[in-house]
Formats: structure tokens, C-alpha cells, sequence
């Protein structure tokens, strides 16, 4: 019985590794005065509301990811 609670524990620490990718998100958008500015522009966009934009597409990615690695 004791190799349960071992066994447990790697598989804890195996999905704590893959919920850590969730904090990208929020240390990409963390810090404004990173990406609060107007250059480069993409497709007539600022840089300041396409980073974020892209932040809101590679979060979705990152949560899909870190789901289905959970799932299994």
C-alpha cells in the first residue's frame, strides 16, 4: 500500500508541470509597459492590440494542450 501514495505524488508532480503553462499567458500580458507601444504595426494594427490579440489565440492553444494532457 505504501507505493500508492508514490505513485500518486510523480503523477501529481507530472500535472502540476503541465498546468505551469498556464502562467504564460498572464506574464505575457503582466507587464504593459513591455508592449504598450504603437510599432510595428500588423495589417494596420498597433502593436499594442495585436500582441494581446495573440496572447488570447496562444492562451487558447496552451489551455487545449494542458487539457488534453490532463485528460490522459
Amino acid at each position: 500500500m505504501a507505493s500508492k501514495p508514490e505513485a500518486n505524488a510523480k503523477h501529481g508532480r507530472r500535472r502540476s508541470g503541465w498546468i505551469l503553462l498556464l502562467i504564460l499567458p498572464y506574464l505575457g500580458l503582466c507587464f504593459p509597459k513591455v508592449y504598450a507601444r504603437s510599432l510595428p504595426v500588423l495589417w494596420g494594427f498597433p502593436f499594442f492590440y495585436w500582441y494581446q490579440f495573440a496572447w488570447v489565440i496562444a492562451a487558447s492553444l496552451l489551455l487545449a494542450i494542458v487539457y488534453k494532457k490532463l485528460k490522459t
